[in-house]
């Protein structure tokens, strides 16, 4: 399917600034959601853009510097775990996704949103169901997203080693479960979530 066919039919319609808005980071037991918005060139096309959770990490690295050097403006937002555990994942991602759009140098006339809607922005927004496979500007917006989350979970390795964030990313992989039981869970850990919280249980109570 040619990703750019969505956008450019939105363009011809009137709408010349469309930024595509995705988040990578919901499912994780630890670290931050990242949400990224990318306004993309309308005369340039970028070869190899789409869900990024369907791109190989080596390729996907090529290609957030593709978009990187080609779009015209990208915004980033990134709520960390300790504000998650206030507001709950879903309201997080919302203000990621608010806080990446803010981002932006100039205001876009349209967002393309990752199934999401972001009602306290006052811009024209479309909620497209799994929309990194429907628009290039979603997916290149999962694409920034992904890799700009991947290496804050790689920087958090080093600050707290031994729960394999550098492998993982947080993501709740049979290592990471093992890590969580053997050393309880550290500063990054979602304690809200109830896997987290289920695991946490023995430290809690002193055993």
């Amino acid at each position: 399917m040619n990703l750019y066919r969505y956008d450019e039919c939105l363009r011809n319609d009137g709408f010349q600034r469309i930024a595509g808005i995705d988040e990578a980071g919901r499912g994780p037991l630890a670290g931050p959601v990242v949400a990224a918005a990318v306004v993309l060139s309308p005369v340039k096309t970028i070869a190899g853009v789409r869900d990024s959770k369907k791109v190989p990490a080596k390729e996907r690295e090529e290609l957030f510097w593709s978009v990187f050097c080609s779009c015209l403006d990208i915004g980033i937002g990134i709520i960390e775990s300790e504000t998650i555990d206030k507001v709950n994942i879903v309201r997080a991602t919302q203000l990621a996704m608010k806080m990446a759009v803010e981002d932006l140098a100039s205001r876009p006339d349209l967002l393309l949103i990752d199934a999401m809607k972001l009602p306290s922005l006052h811009i024209r927004q479309v909620s497209l169901i799994k929309g990194e496979s429907l628009s290039a500007s979603i997916a290149a917006a999962s694409i920034i997203a992904k890799v700009v989350r991947d290496r804050i979970m790689e920087q958090y390795d080093g600050v707290y080693p031994g729960y394999g964030f550098a492998r993982h990313k947080g993501y709740p992989t049979k290592g990471h479960i093992q890590s969580i039981i053997s050393k309880g869970p550290c500063p990054i850990h979602r304690k809200s979530f109830e896997h987290v919280m289920t695991l946490a249980l023995p430290f809690a109570c002193g055993g």
